[in-house]
């Protein structure tokens, strides 16, 4: 092993990986190209748009500012593992039946951002969700169609940690 790379370890969507990195490599990099997680998206690649917001351990991050040498021996959740056994999560369901998505670029990176919030806050009020959105950034201007979606979803009773 040359010293610009290591080998890490990794849980991505409750999947142990060990992958050969370059010590540079960002983990959106990792997601995408070596592991072919492709709904994490890079939008600015510098940490101004959200689009790239996966969750680590729980909370969000941002994936290109996130080297992947500091995720190893982590868990980490990103948009294709919130679906289980074929079956959307609750948040991309109120997404679709609140259409709070346009061109869509944004929305795995809000929908993670918004899972983030409600794991912690089951209930959050409009102020708390708005806040918890502060670093997604949608071009289309579906903030208010998002922050419905989000509330919808609060007011299930399975809201929180699912």
């Amino acid at each position: 092993m040359d010293n610009n790379k290591s080998i890490i370890s990794i849980v991505v969507n409750g999947v142990m990986h060990t992958i050969d990195v370059k010590n540079n490599w960002t983990l959106l990099k990792v997601l995408r190209d070596q592991l072919g997680l492709t709904g994490t998206k890079c939008g600015c690649d510098k940490g101004h748009c959200g689009a790239c917001t996966v969750l680590l351990n729980g909370k969000p991050i941002l994936s290109c500012l996130t080297l992947a040498v500091a995720a190893h021996e982590q868990e980490i959740t990103t948009i294709e593992g919130l679906a289980v056994g074929g079956n959307l999560h609750p948040l991309q369901e109120a997404f679709i039946e609140h259409h709070a998505l346009q061109c869509g670029f944004c929305t795995s990176g809000m929908i993670m951002s918004a899972k983030a919030l409600l794991d912690e806050n089951p209930k959050p009020s409009e102020k708390e969700i708005t806040y918890s959105l502060r670093g997604n950034l949608c071009r289309c201007g579906s903030y208010p169609k998002v922050v419905k979606a989000i509330q919808a979803t609060a007011k299930k009773p399975e809201a929180g940690k699912q």
